[in-house]
C-alpha cells in the first residue's frame, strides 16, 4: 500500500505516468515557468541544469498593424521592430515567441544577436520593466507553428500573451506558445494576515 501510494503521489504531480496492465514510467521532460513572474527562458532552462539554444526565424523591420499598434500605442503603420524565436531544451523546442518592439524604447533590437542573448536579456537592460499584463489561453497552433515546435501533429498549446512597460512606455507586445505536452506553468503564493 505505502509504494502504491508513493507511486500515485509521483503520478498525481506529473513525474511518472502509470499505464494500467504496461506499468510505470518516468514522466517525458516538461519546461515550467511562472506566470506570475517575467523570467528569462534562458535562465529557467540552465537552472535546471539543462541546455539552452534559440534558432532566429525572423528579426526585421515591419510597419504596425492596427491590432499591434493598438498594442505598442503607436500609430498604425508606424515601423516597429518583429521578432520570431524558437527557444529549445536539449534540443526540444519549449516555446515560439512571437515579438513586436517599440523601437523608440529599444532602438538598436535588430542589431542583437539572439542566438546568443534572449530579448529579455536585453530589453531588460536598456528598458527595464516596470509593469506587464498576461492572458493565457489555450489555442490549437497554426501550421507554421506547429513546423517550428516540431510537433508531428497539431496538439493544444499554452499561449501566453504579455505586454510590457518601462518608463519610457510601451516596450514590447509578445506572443509566447508552448506546446502543451512540454510545458506548464506553475506557481506559488504567500498571503500574510
Amino acid at each position: 500500500m505505502t509504494a502504491r501510494r508513493a507511486l500515485q503521489e509521483l503520478a498525481d504531480e506529473g513525474l511518472v505516468v502509470r499505464s494500467k496492465g504496461s506499468g510505470t514510467y518516468v514522466a517525458p521532460l516538461k519546461s515550467q515557468t511562472s506566470f506570475m513572474a517575467i523570467r528569462n527562458i534562458a535562465d529557467e532552462i540552465r537552472a535546471r541544469q539543462h541546455e539552452y539554444t534559440a534558432y532566429v526565424h525572423t528579426l526585421r523591420q515591419v510597419p504596425a498593424s492596427g491590432p499591434v499598434a493598438e498594442q505598442l500605442e503607436v500609430a498604425v503603420g508606424t515601423p516597429v521592430f518583429f521578432s520570431v524565436i524558437t527557444h529549445s531544451e536539449n534540443g526540444v523546442p519549449v516555446q515560439v515567441e512571437e515579438r513586436y518592439v517599440n523601437p523608440a524604447v529599444a532602438k538598436d533590437y535588430l542589431k542583437q544577436d539572439f542566438h546568443i542573448m534572449t530579448p529579455h536579456e536585453y530589453l531588460s537592460a536598456v528598458a527595464p520593466l516596470t509593469e506587464a499584463s498576461h492572458q493565457i489561453e489555450a489555442v490549437s497552433p497554426s501550421a507554421m507553428v506547429c513546423e517550428w515546435l516540431e510537433l508531428s501533429k497539431p496538439e493544444p498549446c499554452l499561449r501566453i500573451i504579455r505586454r510590457t512597460w518601462s518608463d519610457a512606455g510601451v516596450v514590447t507586445y509578445a506572443v509566447l506558445t508552448h506546446p502543451g505536452s512540454r510545458f506548464v506553468l506553475g506557481g506559488h503564493l504567500t498571503f500574510k494576515p
